[in-house]
């Protein structure tokens, strides 16, 4: 499965970040590529770095843009993962929309709300696990990487790949978040036999990374620091390795019910 991520600038504006979502599209579709990903809340922006707060969002123009993605999924028969904040009757939620070209969108909500997500988005329900192309794929959002339990939920769901969207930066450098976040989902992917994939805003001072890291945690594709553009990997799944085996037959043991 080739796989790939588009971080970018994100910023307030809906028509700017749409022209990128659409040339990250096109240069994916020019690749090849068979599952795609941009960062968290990259359709709208992320409050209160781009916008004001999370009801300052125009969701009418949100929902025409999800439109077109589900149109454009299909005629580039292209799966795409893209954060946006989305309202349903009272509830605004920072989510991640999935579109294939079968159909959707499959929606995961955000559960894990503390400082800003506090002030802005009411927790999601769903349990973040999606099919695509005969695989398993388990979505999660930013700040709950920094909780095994949620992706020892995504284990027992047995999934494939696991995507984390994330728009994590500082308001100055900051490297040594950089390689904390990054080791946390290099143990995601370790402690639960998985390969992850994640992508993050382009923006200054980039906390989280854009990379893919297979299931033994090798760094398989990241994208540098910073840099906006497309990144991507030819992901196969073999059998599993010998520390590999070890490793989920001791997790079979202690995820049973």
């Amino acid at each position: 499965m080739r796989i790939g991520a588009y971080p970018f600038r994100v910023t307030g504006n809906i028509d700017e970040n749409r022209k990128n979502i659409f040339k990250g599209i096109a240069e994916a579709s020019s690749q090849g590529l068979n599952l795609l990903v941009f960062p968290e809340c990259a359709l709208t922006g992320y409050p209160p770095y781009d916008i004001h707060d999370s009801a300052a969002v125009d969701f009418h123009r949100v929902a025409a843009c999800l439109e077109e993605l589900q149109a454009i999924a299909a005629e580039k028969n292209l799966c795409i993962v893209l954060g946006t904040i989305l309202k349903e009757q009272e509830k605004i939620c920072n989510s991640a929309v999935v579109f294939t070209p079968d159909g959707g969108p499959f929606v995961y909500a955000k559960r894990a709300l503390w400082g800003y997500d506090k002030n802005n988005f009411s927790e999601g329900q769903s349990k973040g696990v999606f099919w695509f192309a005969g695989r398993k794929i388990g979505v999660r959002i930013c700040y709950e990487v920094r909780f095994p339990e949620y992706f020892r939920e995504l284990y027992r769901e047995n999934t494939d790949l696991n995507i984390i969207l994330f728009y994590d930066i500082s308001r100055q450098e900051d490297p040594q978040r950089y390689e904390l976040i990054r080791s946390h989902i290099r143990t995601r992917a370790v402690e639960n036999v998985c390969a992850v994939l994640t992508v993050n805003t382009s923006a200054s001072f980039q906390t989280a990374p854009t990379a893919l890291f297979g299931r033994s945690g090798q760094v398989l594709a990241e994208q540098e620091r910073g840099r906006e553009g497309l990144v991507w990997y030819d992901l196969d799944f073999p059998p599993l390795d010998f520390g590999e085996q070890g490793r989920k037959e001791i997790s079979d043991l202690l995820t049973k019910p």
